[in-house]
């Protein structure tokens, strides 16, 4: 089992490294599934709006739900989610050679999301790479059995791990 993790502290750092990391392995011709993340900054609200690109080949899924202005609190969009984790499942077979996710976020931690997209990658032998925060880093690190690695949040650092 080939699975690696990543964190940062900024807000939307983590999306950008993964993105940069994604779109790399993709130009040295590495076939990479899974999602990115890139966010919009919406000017008239203070939260960006928040897509998915399904990669290799799209679509690119909003997942975040507008609110209204001055909303707090979750605002992803479950079906949206949903929609995206079937996406890449329908990608995923034993010919990737990376699965990359965005996030090991909540939903996953609690047995949803992308968790058993993860797993199916795990029985093909893809190499996965995680983004996750500190919130749901136990439960990330429970679901691997204490086998996911750790990897600096540089996309340099995540292709020394992929290629080792």
């Amino acid at each position: 089992m080939k699975i690696a993790y990543t964190m940062t502290k900024g807000k939307g750092d983590l999306d950008q490294i993964l993105y940069r990391f994604a779109k790399a392995q993709e130009a040295q011709g590495v076939h990479v599934c899974g999602v990115v993340q890139v966010n919009s900054d919406r000017p008239d609200c203070r939260a960006c709006d928040m897509d998915v690109d399904v990669m290799p080949d799209g679509p690119t899924i909003r997942i975040s739900q507008d609110l209204g202005p001055e909303a707090r609190g979750c605002r992803l969009d479950p079906a949206a989610l949903e929609q995206a984790v079937a996406e890449v499942q329908t990608r995923l077979s034993d010919d990737v050679a990376l699965l990359v996710l965005n996030k090991f976020g909540k939903h996953e931690a609690n047995g949803r999301g992308f968790r058993d997209t993860i797993g199916q990658a795990m029985m093909l032998d893809v190499p996965v790479v995680c983004g996750v925060n500190t919130l749901n880093r136990a439960a990330f690190e429970e679901f691997c059995g204490g086998e996911a690695q750790y990897v600096e949040p540089t996309p340099d650092a995540l292709d020394a791990w992929f290629k080792s």
